[in-house]
């Protein structure tokens, strides 16, 4: 049976998400096929939105409805510390595993496979974050325990004690979280107990 070709269409557009595969992506087609027209619009409505009722935080690159963003703005955030880490995904499970401080998202790690280099990346705006605010007293680097995100672990920290530490701030201490977290594991589906333990057992690089 030959699949009609806007099903086929909405199929191929599924497969391109992550964590999708081919079965999966009939699954979640067909299954919209059922639902009533309005859910159907309601749904392609929040779909168009989502980018565009968004923003970018220009201080630490989470997303947010407002610009600076929620976190940012707070009063009651510890402003001496910056975690950075890899994706607003992981911003939201160290909230989960109640950290208290700021983030700085880097919306990707070093890949050269990937033609991803410092440059792609927000390593920079990192840097001059530190060189403006010399409250920061210390950064956790908190990037998932792939050979991607010990490589990028390793960047941040020379440039760091190299940008920063020696001519800016001495006193800014460099850490990463501790080792409750298997390698290749990610941070995302890490629970909070470990996630927790793993930010308390942070270590100075």
């Amino acid at each position: 049976m030959k699949i009609p070709k806007p099903i086929e269409n909405l199929i191929e557009h599924f497969e391109k998400l992550p964590g999708i595969g081919p079965k999966t992506a009939q699954r979640l087609t067909f299954y919209l096929l059922h639902n009533p027209q309005t859910e159907l619009e309601n749904f392609a409505d929040t779909l168009t939105r989502i980018k565009t009722d968004t923003k970018m935080c220009a201080i630490c690159k989470n997303i947010d409805i407002v610009d600076p963003c929620e976190i940012c703005s707070s009063a009651s955030r510890n402003n001496s510390v910056i975690a950075v880490v890899e994706t607003p995904l992981d911003a939201l499970a160290l909230e989960r595993a109640r950290y208290n401080g700021l983030y700085h998202i880097l919306h990707g790690v070093i890949n050269p496979l990937q033609s991803i280099g410092p440059d792609e990346i927000y390593i920079n705006d990192l840097i001059k974050r530190l060189a403006g605010k010399n409250e920061i007293k210390e950064i956790i680097l908190a990037l998932n325990p792939t050979m991607e995100g010990e490589t990028t672990s390793f960047y941040i920290a020379k440039l760091v004690e190299k940008e920063i530490s020696n001519k800016v701030n001495e006193k800014i201490k460099i850490t990463r979280i501790g080792r409750g977290l298997p390698t290749g594991a990610s941070l995302e589906y890490a629970d909070e107990t470990t996630l927790g333990r793993a930010m308390e057992g942070r270590t100075p690089i």
